[in-house]
């Protein structure tokens, strides 16, 4: 084994070897200059070829999962009162139906009774409305008495319908509301149930509170659909020419996603929301929480080359392509990066190799003794 100073001479004798056998010129971004197969070898320079592909892993950015409105419900209180009883526990999975609490008003027993005085008014209506019929086709009274008795029973149906609305906007179901129209039982207790099935997110309320209209009681969450909102730079691009349907995947979970839309406005960390909605998955998510999203890189442009492939001359990036007499130097822009990848798209075409490594002595002889760093 050689000494370090023996080594760090022989790699300045490498350089000047390459330097010396090369037509040495001021850089230029087309410039081919002389490498000879075993000077490629004393520098340990090594190729890589450009190849056609599909779309290859790009940065990774954070993302919070949402969970879409649609998929959320809150149960609410319709009437003013005092919870009775609670049902269900946070966390708790529940179907569509399912009794979640018990809600004793007063403002119940007074729904209530107003739909029977409508009832027994739209009972009263009908009789009446068939009766005058009868006398009218007998000839007893004038047709002016049907009509009034048509439009008497018409208000007092719109009465018992407008009622029973109200009681079913409280939460009876309609058997209850036939059986209190019926001249029933009057309840004081409304059983609160869920819509639709999920898991319960959260309880607002304790047994015994008193509660106004529209208070949250109970929040329901259907996690089988969720969103991502990555917060990407505001100068991303990633290669692609549309959002829709972008693929995606969360490092460290099975979980992928597909882009939907990309935010309209800038954060004040200079990030826009890139919306994607979760396709497989989202068994392995929780909403609320915040994961790293990876993004890909466009195949249909550019190309996926190795970071230390690219150099930089002049606020410029530049690839060293293979030729018969040595390399040329192609300018390239860089359109994303992703760890050791990054990739660049310029004046290249597939099957071309690329130098790979050592690429800063390839540098140093492409600029010559009259070069800039």
């Amino acid at each position: 084994m050689f000494d370090r100073p023996f080594r760090r001479a022989l790699w300045r004798c490498a350089f000047a070897v390459v330097a010396s056998q090369t037509v040495l010129q001021p850089a230029q971004a087309a410039d081919e200059f002389a490498v000879t197969p075993a000077q490629m070898q004393s520098l340990g320079v090594q190729l890589q070829r450009l190849e056609p592909g599909g779309g290859t892993e790009g940065p990774t950015y954070p993302a919070r999962v949402v969970l879409p409105p649609r998929q959320e419900q809150v149960v609410s209180a319709p009437l003013a009162g005092v919870i009775d009883q609670l049902l269900v526990a946070e966390n708790d999975a529940v179907r569509a139906g399912q009794p979640l609490a018990r809600l004793a008003s007063p403002e119940l027993g007074e729904l209530q009774l107003k739909l029977m005085e409508a009832a027994s008014q739209n009972r009263l209506a009908a009789r009446t409305l068939q009766r005058e019929r009868q006398l009218f086709a007998e000839g007893i009274i004038p047709q002016r008495r049907v009509q009034e008795a048509e439009a008497a029973a018409a208000q007092n149906q719109a009465r018992q319908h407008q009622s029973e609305a109200a009681l079913r906007l409280a939460g009876l179901d309609n058997a209850t509301i036939r059986r209190v129209a019926d001249g029933g039982t009057v309840d004081s207790v409304v059983i609160l149930r869920a819509r639709s099935s999920g898991m319960v997110s959260q309880l607002a309320v304790k047994p015994g509170q008193r509660v106004q209209p529209a208070d949250a009681l109970v929040r329901i969450a259907d996690a089988s659909r969720l969103w991502l909102d990555v917060q990407v730079p505001v100068t991303w691009q990633g290669g692609v020419a549309s959002v829709k349907g972008l693929p995606m995947t969360v490092v460290g979970r099975e979980s992928v996603a597909a882009g939907q839309s990309l935010g309209a406005t800038v954060s004040d960390s200079q990030t826009i929301t890139l919306r994607a909605e979760v396709t497989r998955g989202a068994q392995l998510l929780r909403p609320g929480e915040f994961v790293q999203v990876r993004l890909p890189m466009a195949a249909s442009q550019g190309w996926s080359v190795p970071l230390a492939s690219v150099v930089r001359q002049n606020d410029k990036a530049y690839v060293f392509v293979r030729t018969p007499k040595g390399f040329v130097a192609k300018p390239v822009t860089v359109l994303a990066s992703a760890g050791q990848t990054v990739r660049v798209a310029g004046d290249l075409q597939a099957g071309q190799e690329i130098a790979a490594t050592s690429v800063i002595a390839l540098k140093s002889a492409w600029q010559g003794k009259g070069g800039s760093n």
